[in-house]
């Protein structure tokens, strides 16, 4: 007699089915990560590919594999080397995994990937669903995946009425991703839930007419496809203000380099007076002036086109000056001066990079 399980409920094999077949025809087949048994290259692409769209990751994909052809080349490269071709990517913790991973599955694993889910989530930067992609994609493991495209895939078929980011809303979804994975195909399986949320089922303006779950989608019977999946409640979004230093020499400018944790942590930046601070004011030319003494001879200070830069979890108001000294302080190791003509390649947060480019138009520093 067959036993049940928690599960029996939820089970549905022709949910996967509908899911597999619509993958194999109408999916994504072409991305430089697929038709690839390549653990390196599939945890790359999964980590990258958190919370970021697949047009923006194709270029920042490839020349990680350039600079880093395999997992012992990034292991062993310097830090510096990691953040500086994640510049731009956003969510820079993501880069500080992607390196101690790297680090750790050499030491641990000999260099291999391990093909358990459970084994792949103990490692940095690597959570229980990119661990189930990366080994169902690289060994076939049947494992179920739920990150952002699932969630409203799933919100909308099934009808759920709350916010997917609640821990028993989220757990109750997890119990149905586990029913419902097949007992075969669990690769077009899972690549074809993250195709239907990535092209199909959209967050704004669903094609419901070409989705293979159509007939049994709850969001779609009931004109519902804009409501659902619920959206997390909104808060206030609090502001601060920051002064951004561009002290420059001869045609250097100096940067510092930031605490490996935080906002913007790991890369380099400007020098900051007083770090982000709570919008009350303007700051006074003044302590600008007094605070760019330390670097060197204050000569002469501009103000410069403000900029606004809105993070996860507040938005920042960015004050620019340009501080030309003429002659520079003795510093300690976490500065360093930097051509502006190779700015480019320096490992800064993306608003402060594109700063500096426009500032670096020939003859503006002198």
């Amino acid at each position: 007699m067959k036993r049940a399980t928690e599960f029996d409920d939820l089970a549905d094999p022709t949910f996967s089915a509908a899911v597999i077949g619509w993958q194999k025809q109408h999916g994504r087949h072409a991305l430089p990560w697929q038709n690839t048994r390549d653990a390196y290259r599939i945890w790359l692409s999964e980590i990258m590919l958190q919370q970021t769209q697949v047009s923006a990751v194709l270029g920042y994909y490839a020349r990680f594999l350039e600079r880093f052809p395999t997992l012992a080349d990034l292991a062993a490269a310097p830090s510096e080397d990691v953040m500086a071709l994640w510049s731009g990517l956003g969510y820079y913790t993501r880069a500080r995994n992607l390196h101690a991973c790297a680090k750790r599955v050499m030491a641990e694993y000999g260099g291999v990937f391990p093909s358990d889910p459970a084994l792949l989530a103990q490692l940095p930067g690597i959570g229980r669903s990119t661990a189930a992609a990366i080994a169902a994609f690289s060994s076939g493991t049947r494992a179920a995946i739920l990150d952002g495209n699932v969630k409203r895939v799933f919100a909308r078929t099934f009808g759920v009425d709350q916010f997917p980011g609640l821990k028993p809303v989220e757990d109750a979804l997890w119990r149905r991703a586990d029913a419902l994975l097949p007992a075969e195909g669990i690769e077009s399986y899972t690549q074809g839930l993250m195709d239907l949320g990535a092209t199909l089922c959209t967050r704004s303006s669903p094609d419901c007419g070409r989705c293979p779950l159509q007939q049994r989608c709850v969001a779609f019977a009931t004109g519902r496809t804009a409501e659902l999946p619920v959206r997390k409640p909104k808060k206030a979004v609090p502001e601060k203000q920051a002064v951004l230093m561009a002290v420059v020499d001869g045609g250097q400018v100096l940067l510092e380099q930031r605490p490996d944790s935080g906002i913007w942590g790991g890369l380099m930046s400007l020098p900051e007076l007083d770090g982000h601070q709570a919008c009350d004011g303007a700051i006074p030319i003044d302590d600008v002036v007094r605070a760019a003494g330390v670097f060197g001879d204050v000569e002469e200070t501009e103000a410069l086109m403000p900029l606004v830069h809105v993070f996860t979890h507040y938005k920042l108001h960015i004050a620019p000056y340009r501080i030309a000294i003429a002659k520079r302080a003795e510093l300690d190791s976490g500065y360093v001066w930097w051509d502006l003509a190779r700015i480019e390649q320096a490992p800064l947060p993306a608003p402060v990079k594109k700063l500096l480019a426009q500032l670096a138009m020939p003859g503006l520093f002198g």
